[in-house]
């Protein structure tokens, strides 16, 4: 993990050990793909299975090499984990504040997928938007971005958008209506792994509301210090008690 931290950084300037880590990562994937390859294809199993298969079987992908897979698969694990990380902080962090919630979860664990839903759609988790070149004029609202601009989107802005979710703001458990929020992105971006992201959620969340029903906050949510310069917007460190 302090390998993705550092991979994971924001700067304006590219610095050098920003792939700290990164290509030995990279290299360990390769090794491991290449073990999946050595095996009869009804042996290979996971990820690196279905990749060692593609080079053998997809012509169109037969001149991957094996640092190729093995960088997605560097990808995938990283932006999952460093995803997964941001979000149990914030969703703990948000549970933390409203202690009532964390008692009706205990009295209605059958909630528990609806309340990681909402979960997902009131946290807002990338730290400095997505950076966008405009290529052409285009009008957003009520604001004209000129070609060559930089926008910075917040995707999960979204998520607070009165014309799709009643009473936005407001993070509400019980939320029955249909929550179609952002947190996975959308169509040809959708989060791959999101079946994944919300087991981990749902099992993690159920674990802490039923093991340590006292959990609250060591120090006031005020003195929590906010990581800058990072992909995700996270507190460096989350104190507690029980």
């Amino acid at each position: 993990m302090s390998g993705l931290d550092v991979a994971f950084m924001t700067a304006r300037e590219p610095f050098a050990d920003s792939a700290l880590n990164w290509y030995k990562d990279v290299g360990y994937f390769a090794d491991r793909l290449n073990d999946q390859r050595a095996l009869a294809p009804e042996e290979r199993t996971g990820l690196l299975g279905r990749f060692a298969g593609l080079k053998e079987a997809d012509p169109e992908s037969a001149h991957l090499s094996e640092d190729m897979f093995a960088t997605v698969a560097v990808s995938l694990f990283g932006a999952g984990a460093v995803s997964t990380s941001a979000f149990l902080t914030l969703a703990v962090l948000a549970l933390l504040q409203r202690p009532e919630l964390i008692g009706y979860l205990r009295r209605h664990p059958e909630r528990m997928a609806g309340a990681v839903e909402e979960l997902l759609r009131w946290n807002l988790s990338v730290g400095d938007g997505l950076p966008r070149i405009a290529l052409a004029d285009v009008r957003v609202g009520d604001v004209l971005v000129r070609e060559g601009e930089l926008v910075l989107v917040l995707l999960e802005g979204a998520n607070f958008d009165p014309a799709a979710f009643e009473r936005p703001d407001d993070l509400d458990l019980e939320r029955e209506s249909a929550n179609p929020h952002l947190a996975f992105g959308a169509g040809r971006h959708f989060c791959p792994a999101s079946a994944l992201g919300r087991a981990h959620a749902e099992i993690a969340l159920e674990v802490l509301v039923e093991r340590l029903p006292g959990l609250r906050l060591a120090v006031p949510p005020e003195n929590l210090v906010w990581r800058t310069g990072f992909i995700k917007r996270l507190p460096e460190r989350l104190p507690v008690a029980w």
